[in-house]
């Protein structure tokens, strides 16, 4: 799949529970809850989405094409058959380092305007 970059601006700026949810499948696929426990252990217990935000937030971000439900699972004594793995599309990594330049830019100028300390 090809997309512009016209396409990944236009979903910009993303929502901070989407950009959490790119963050936590950067490192793979991951189950719901293990999405939640890892934006819960990546901010300190500072954001805590609950399932009802998770879940509208993947059902909008598979229809965007930013992840997809995989079929790949972990051993079967290691899984639930329940439990669907979502992942991160070539489309949402796109999206994701698009969003995180935005907010290094946005960082730069709040710096540079005396909002930010240099050693924060």
């Amino acid at each position: 799949m090809t997309f512009s970059q016209d396409e990944v601006d236009a979903l910009l700026p993303l929502p901070p529970a989407t950009f959490h949810i790119l963050i936590a499948l950067a490192d793979g696929d991951r189950h719901g809850y293990a999405v939640i426990q890892d934006i819960a252990a990546r901010t300190g217990g500072e954001v805590r989405l609950s399932a009802g935000t998770l879940y509208r937030s993947i059902q909008r971000m598979q229809e965007q094409g930013l992840i997809a439900e995989t079929r790949h699972r972990p051993a079967p004594n290691e899984d639930d058959e329940r439990r669907r793995y979502y992942a991160l599309t070539a489309f949402g990594n796109a999206v994701a380092h698009a969003e995180a330049r935005r907010l290094t830019q946005l960082v730069k100028m709040a710096k540079a305007s005396g909002f930010v300390p240099e050693r924060a």
